[in-house]
């Protein structure tokens, strides 16, 4: 069964446009995502699906320089993009990630795709129920299962939201949730990008952990905003988009 991370990423991002290259300690968010991603044990590949315009040109350009794989397809049917990626580069299980998530902990992802392997559903992520911060999601699925949400749905917000068809229909898809020891003051932490204010947090949290540790975990990020609450305030306001 081979098991490919496919990373949902295009430079047309509506509230901060390019957020995907802005620059990290001199290397783009999008490749210090992907460093992360290659520590996890139980990946066989990692695949970007970035889209047809010409504008991800240069998010093509860096899955090369880095040597990862690249996928181009549909801007708004993103279901579509993804599921041709993982028939294209032969993807048996796919692990849905998107491009503004760039501190996703390798070992959190690891346990995700695990309790997938070992347990028969049809879909596993931490997502159900949020015990995790925001820019911890993880989604585990068959290629298979996609293939049926495909057929089953027309609906643009389903095509839009990859996995949202799945787990909004729990008597045709068997469900899993791994959820997390965590304190319930972190489930709605915000460690993923959607605006300035959110990159400036993920950007000073990068700064003050790289250098010492490349290999930065969930829980040394956490340490490091226990001491240093004013970093939350950088992004406490902003709210996370609905997706209906």
């Amino acid at each position: 069964m081979k098991t490919v991370a496919i990373i949902e990423a295009r430079m047309t991002s509506t509230r901060l446009p390019g957020k995907i290259l802005l620059p990290i300690l001199g290397k783009p968010m999008l490749e210090l995502l992907i460093e992360r991603l290659k520590r996890a044990k139980l990946l066989d590949q990692i695949l970007v699906a970035t889209t047809q315009n010409h504008s991800d040109d240069v998010v093509e350009q860096l899955t090369h320089r880095i040597d990862v794989g690249c996928f181009r397809g549909s801007e708004d049917d993103v279901l579509d993009r993804v599921l041709c990626a993982a028939h294209a580069n032969e993807a048996d299980v796919i692990v849905e990630i998107t491009g503004d998530c760039p501190l996703i902990d390798p070992t959190v992802l690891d346990q995700v795709i695990q309790t997938y392997q070992t347990k028969n559903v049809d879909y596993v992520s931490n997502v159900l129920k949020k015990t995790f911060p925001h820019g911890m999601e993880i989604q585990v699925f068959s290629t298979a299962v996609l293939d049926k949400v495909a057929k089953l749905t027309q609906d643009p917000i389903d095509h839009e939201h990859v996995s949202l068809y799945i787990y909004e229909h729990p008597e045709i898809f068997s469900l899993l949730n791994v959820g997390s020891d965590l304190p319930e003051k972190y489930w709605d932490l915000r460690l993923t990008v959607d605006t300035q204010e959110d990159f400036q947090l993920i950007k000073a949290i990068y700064e003050l952990l790289y250098p010492q540790n490349p290999a930065f975990t969930l829980y040394d990020i956490l340490d490091l905003l226990e001491k240093r609450k004013d970093l939350i305030e950088l992004n406490q306001n902003i709210q996370q988009k609905k997706v209906r």
